[in-house]
């Protein structure tokens, strides 16, 4: 099956079965507790939407990484959290209401703001290579298709059928897993001849930015007082982003092998720092289970 095919027709509709079963984890308290608790939740987004992206710019400029995957690896960083960060805000137990409020807020700002950066990375980048042409009017259409309306279904079909909705998490999680392998598979295979350069390449420079995102995310929670699991939930928020919809962008409009090679790189190597993050927050229950043996 040609990489085409993949990321037009595969990758929307299991990203379409992702934000779905991300909006039926969602309540409108979610959206309510900016309300509550603003401070927090500004400063997460302010991490999100602005650190993140500002810390991929200089790292990318400072290793002089390829255009093409330069731009792949700035995509990425403008793409929203997910259900990912959520499960691991869980597993370190962190904030997890507030990193679903951040998950919430993030999917109806990205389909806005992702096209417009994604155009700024392509013209920063367009006088040392040729680039693909970036229809942004097409892109918010498709974003907000792809990603904002099922977030809007899930959270419709969870507030008025709770019940339906917590049948059906189950299947729409291993749903939309089995089509991320065949979209990743698809991706792999179209870069298999270059795959270990595009490593060597990519891959020192995908987990230094993991590893400077969670960090920078954790030490900006510190510096504004936020609490202790706050600043857990923020490491792994500025740290861990939906490669999914970085590869919306990459493969299915900007059609480009390399990009979405980048942008999967990251997406898989992030989960490294994380998951060390999640046995460190971990370490006192191993201790407790070791004494009691």
């Amino acid at each position: 099956m040609q990489t085409s095919v993949m990321t037009q027709w595969f990758l929307p509709l299991a990203l379409f079965v992702i934000m779905l079963g991300v909006g039926m984890t969602l309540r409108v308290d979610d959206f309510r507790r900016v309300l509550k608790a603003p401070r927090a939740v500004l400063v997460g987004l302010l991490g999100q939407l602005l650190l993140l992206p500002c810390l991929g710019l200089m790292l990318v400029t400072a290793l002089e990484l390829p255009p093409l995957l330069a731009v792949g690896l700035m995509v990425l960083t403008f793409a929203p959290g997910g259900a990912t960060s959520n499960m691991l805000t869980l597993l370190s137990r962190g904030d997890t209401a507030l990193s679903v409020s951040l998950t919430a807020i993030s999917s109806l700002i990205t389909p806005f703001s992702l096209p417009l950066l994604t155009l700024m990375a392509l013209s920063h980048w367009q006088g040392d290579a040729v680039l693909p042409d970036f229809p942004v009017l097409e892109s918010v259409m498709k974003l907000v298709l792809v990603t904002l309306l099922p977030v809007l279904l899930g959270m419709l079909v969870s507030g008025h059928s709770p019940g339906f909705s917590q049948r059906v998490k189950g299947p729409v999680k291993i749903l939309s897993l089995l089509f991320m392998v065949v979209v990743v598979t698809g991706i792999v295979a179209a870069n298999w001849g270059r795959l270990p350069a595009l490593v060597a390449i990519v891959g020192p420079a995908a987990l230094l930015l993991a590893l400077l995102a969670m960090g920078s995310g954790y030490l900006l929670a510190r510096l504004m007082r936020l609490q202790a699991s706050q600043q857990v939930t923020l490491s792994i928020e500025v740290g861990i982003q939906n490669a999914g919809t970085a590869l919306l962008v990459t493969g299915g409009l900007l059609q480009s092998a390399e990009m979405s090679a980048s942008a999967l790189i990251y997406g898989v190597l992030m989960q490294l720092p994380a998951l060390l993050l999640v046995g460190w927050r971990n370490r006192d229950l191993v201790l407790v289970r070791q004494r009691i043996q």
